[in-house]
């Protein structure tokens, strides 16, 4: 499931959700999610992603981690801060610098009896607001979520 929607009250303001259930303790797949190499993993080759940080990142608050991508033939660089570091529980990711005006990642791991339920919450903000949000990134951020849940699905298989 992954759906985005503006947050209300809030115009510019959107919000994209998206939920996955694996058969799997919360422990390990958060352990999973806590270790920033898997990132190039469950990123599409298509945005030629990697980490340029000094590896391996020790994953806190207060972590910096460094990438460059390319979104639409364009060269980003992208820093992102873990502003919450709750092991098992959750934690956060929050854009310093890059091509969102907002970017804040929550990643929640929930216990379903014997399943966990990973829960992406972003909210974020676009240059030029609707301009490109419609056209560009809502259709965009929906394909990578996708392609992310195809990838988490085959490894949690």
């Amino acid at each position: 499931m992954i759906t985005i929607q503006p947050v209300a009250g809030d115009p510019g303001l959107w919000q994209l959700l998206a939920e996955q259930r694996f058969a799997k303790p919360r422990d390990e797949v958060f352990q999973f999610f806590a270790d920033a190499n898997q990132l190039e993993r469950i990123t599409p080759p298509w945005l030629h992603f990697s980490i340029v940080s000094e590896l391996p990142i020790e994953m806190r608050a207060g972590a910096l981690i460094d990438y460059r991508l390319r979104m639409r033939g364009l060269p980003i660089f992208w820093r992102t801060e873990i502003s919450v570091w709750e092991p098992s529980v959750r934690f956060v990711d929050q854009q310093l610098r890059g091509p969102y005006r907002l970017w804040h990642h929550e990643h929640l791991f929930l216990e379903e009896g014997q399943h966990t339920v990973v829960r992406d919450v972003v909210n974020y903000r676009v240059p030029l607001g609707v301009l490109l949000h419609r056209p560009l990134v809502r259709p965009e951020l929906i394909r990578i979520f996708q392609y992310r849940h195809d990838v988490l699905a085959k490894i949690f298989a």
